[in-house]
Formats: structure tokens, C-alpha cells, sequence
């Protein structure tokens, strides 16, 4: 499985990072913006995303969108500072799987991706 990393916080990729090396993904890349999110979408085919919602040069919403519309199966975990109702229900909305708002523990990542491959 693969696995793609989207934050425009270097900290926040470096910590998901760490936390699912060991997670069984075959592949792990990471992307600081939506625009590079997208690009890295299309070479890699991940399996499984985990997407902000607020950053640069193209907003976490609308990145959920292009890519479930592109394909369909792949599972998308918003984890979003945004942490009001409103949000979480459009991320569901434009196709996202599962809502996780920072801050973040490795365990309550772990503990996401787990609830995302149960349903």
C-alpha cells in the first residue's frame, strides 16, 4: 500500500511520517501544497491520503475532490486545525473517508487509518 502525506507544515509531514513508517505502507511520499499533491497523485497511485485543508497555491477541499473524482477506492483522512462542524461535513462532502483534528498523536493517526480500513 501506498501512502501520501499532504501538509503545507513540514513538522505536521515529518510527524505522520515517523508515525506510519511502520504502518505496513510500501511507499510513503509527501506533498507541501495541493498543486503537488495532485502532481504526486498521479505518478504514485496511493492507496490512502492524508490531507489538510488549508494551504497553499490549492486548499485541501477542493484537492479531495479532484482526486476522488479521479479515483474512485482510494481512502482520504483530512487532518485539519479546522475544527468546526461545517468543515468536517464538507470534507465528507467532496469525499474524504475520515476527520482527524490536530493536534495529532501518533496513536490517534494510527487509530484513524485502522477505523478507515474497517468500514
Amino acid at each position: 500500500m501506498k501512502l501520501l502525506i499532504v501538509d503545507d507544515s513540514n513538522i505536521i509531514r515529518r510527524a505522520l511520517e515517523r508515525s506510519l513508517q511502520d504502518f505496513g505502507f510500501t511507499e510513503i511520499h509527501t506533498a507541501q501544497n495541493g498543486r503537488q499533491a495532485m502532481d504526486l497523485f498521479e505518478i504514485h497511485q496511493p492507496d490512502v491520503v492524508t490531507m489538510d485543508i488549508t494551504m497553499p497555491e490549492m486548499d485541501g477541499l477542493t484537492c479531495v475532490q479532484l482526486m476522488t473524482r479521479q479515483r474512485t477506492g482510494v481512502k482520504i483522512l483530512v487532518v485539519s486545525a479546522l475544527g468546526d462542524r461545517h468543515t468536517a461535513v464538507e470534507a465528507v462532502k467532496q469525499g474524504a473517508d475520515g476527520f482527524l483534528l490536530k493536534p495529532i498523536t501518533a496513536e490517534s493517526v494510527r487509530t484513524s487509518l485502522i477505523e478507515l480500513f474497517e468500514e
